[in-house]
């Protein structure tokens, strides 16, 4: 078996089996990673048929990932932007937001404790836990009931 020398170069389709073998990819993605390396027009788009076909590229993976990577420190907001940055669905999109929307409250409060742990004991305090949430992602109405302490649900 031979092996490509370090002059070989490596075929469209060979770099992005090589994108996903590190995690899954959406086309879209894909396409912006592998478009400077396109010798002739058409060429990443049969490559990348030929992938999709072969069930290597696929959206709902994607999705799945990134809600199983990111749910446990990211708000709904943040990966909402993260999974339109990928090019998804739209519509898939908005539904996976909307399943993380109903566990936003608990995730927040996760989060603030790993970080913080006690309440805020003045201003400066309670201005910093709420804008470390809020750059997180998480919606204003949980990082206020969070910050404040609030036990009731959502």
């Amino acid at each position: 078996m031979a092996f490509p020398s370090a002059t070989t170069p490596i075929s469209l389709k060979g770099r992005a089996l090589r994108l996903l073998s590190g995690r899954e990819h959406s086309r879209v993605e894909l396409e912006r990673k592998l478009a400077v390396f396109e010798e002739t027009p058409g060429e990443l788009a049969q490559a990348l048929d030929e992938l999709q076909a072969k069930g290597f590229i696929n959206e709902q993976r994607v999705l799945d990932s990134v809600l199983y990577r990111r749910a446990g420190k990211l708000g709904a907001s943040r990966i909402r932007l993260e999974l339109q940055s990928k090019g998804l669905d739209p519509s898939a999109v908005l539904d996976a937001v909307a399943g993380l929307q109903a566990t936003e409250l608990d995730r927040a409060r996760e989060v603030w404790r790993k970080k913080f742990g006690s309440p805020p004991v003045d201003a400066a305090a309670r201005a910093k836990q709420q804008r470390f949430l809020l750059a997180r992602g998480f919606s204003s109405d949980a990082v206020r009931r969070v910050v404040a302490g609030s036990d009731d649900d959502c």
